[in-house]
């Protein structure tokens, strides 16, 4: 809940609450919904990955969540569904190993409030989906597309390096996690705080 007013305070236009057992940041629904602020500047984002029809239709009756991230393999076909049976704007991660990784996000622009750019983790190991750290080639993202369409930088930001990587991108938004954390699943509140006044241009303390 300290994590969530840190931000909140800071100044953060999202906050994401992420529903997936195998991650160390999993949280139940329940839980969501009583520390998830209702009101506020920022909007509340439930991030799953490759949800059931029934999980998809659960984030419908969550008061507190304003979009859905889908941070799987879903489909183009498949993310529209669940935008529909959410009756949530959706944030769809797009994993990046290659230029054609980001060029092939473009056929879900008609279902989705954004487009998210992350890591593609290595196909040996034990990986999550997202939340690894990992960084990819940010010149990837310099497609004509692109420039006019909202969507998220992710994938190893930094307070450190998230001002460099938002000048070298020009990403309209950011994504951090495991960036700002004492340990996985534990938020670090100077880092939030750090890595916010650095998103937007200021020094930290100041």
């Amino acid at each position: 809940m300290a994590a969530v007013q840190s931000a909140s305070n800071a100044g953060a236009h999202y906050l994401g609450f992420i529903h997936f057992p195998p991650s160390p940041r999993h949280l139940s629904l329940a839980h969501i919904e009583a520390i998830a602020p209702v009101a506020g500047r920022a909007k509340n984002v439930l991030v799953v990955v490759d949800p059931d029809d029934a999980l998809a239709s659960a984030a419908a009756d969550m008061n507190a969540i304003d979009f859905l991230q889908l941070h799987g393999s879903e489909s183009v076909e498949r993310t529209r569904v669940l935008g529909q049976l959410s009756q949530r704007p959706i944030i769809k991660a797009i994993s990046v190993r290659s230029a054609d990784d980001v060029a092939a996000a473009q056929a879900y622009l008609p279902h989705v409030h954004a487009l998210l750019f992350d890591a593609k983790p290595p196909a040996s190991g034990d990986w999550l989906p997202g939340g690894n750290g990992l960084s990819f080639d940010w010149t990837m993202l310099d497609q004509e597309w692109l420039k006019d369409q909202f969507w998220f930088l992710s994938g190893g930001l930094t307070p450190e390096n998230v001002a460099q990587a938002i000048q070298l991108t020009r990403a309209p938004a950011v994504d951090v996690s495991s960036g700002i954390e004492k340990a996985p699943g534990e938020k670090d509140e100077d880092k939030i705080v750090a890595f916010l006044a650095a998103a937007k241009g200021k020094t930290h303390g100041t």
